[in-house]
């Protein structure tokens, strides 16, 4: 007997976009697998519990802020279970809601910077991260000052994109 409509999305689901969700989960879990797998299944699982909401707009960024918002969640209910033996060092040391929020942040503005061509990556760098001037980044990079206003501006619609394609950008 042939697969289902909703077998089949699903399967096309997992197909083109499970090996990197899965990838991006396991960034976000601190390399937790099995977390990272339950994440996964149950992001797929509201895809296809929600097909609604796929339709009309890229899939992958809304399947990547479902995870993201999935782990954020999990990360937030065993925060908020009170212990169940006395204070443990461990916890004391646990990272607040927002350290993860930043750190989930950061994971994911470097990962959308290391898809951007080289030439675009450099001058963000150089502009934004080390904070230089366009003429002290032209120096750096030994290109001229108009080359860096430009490369700038091409730079961050390309990373805008990058990151509205994993669910961070509005």
């Amino acid at each position: 007997m042939g697969a289902t409509a909703d077998e089949r999305l699903l399967r096309a689901l997992y197909r083109e976009h499970g090996g990197p969700l899965l990838g991006y989960v396991l960034r976000l879990t601190g390399g937790d697998r099995p977390q990272a797998e339950d994440v996964v299944q149950e992001t797929l699982l509201r895809a296809w519990r929600h097909p609604e909401a796929l339709s009309g707009r890229p899939v992958r960024p809304w399947l990547f802020t479902v995870a993201r918002n999935l782990v954020v969640d999990a990360h937030r209910a065993r925060r908020a279970r009170p212990p169940e033996t006395g204070i443990d060092e461990q916890v004391v040391g646990t990272p607040g809601v927002d350290d993860i929020d930043r750190a989930l942040e950061s994971w994911t503005v470097a990962e959308a910077l290391s898809d951007l061509s080289p030439s675009h990556r450099a001058v963000l760098v150089q502009t934004f991260y080390q904070g230089r001037s366009v003429a002290e980044a032209a120096r750096v990079l030994g290109i001229p000052p108009g080359t860096v206003k430009s490369r700038t501006y091409y730079a961050l619609r390309a990373l805008r994109l990058a990151l509205e394609e994993r669910g961070l950008a509005p």
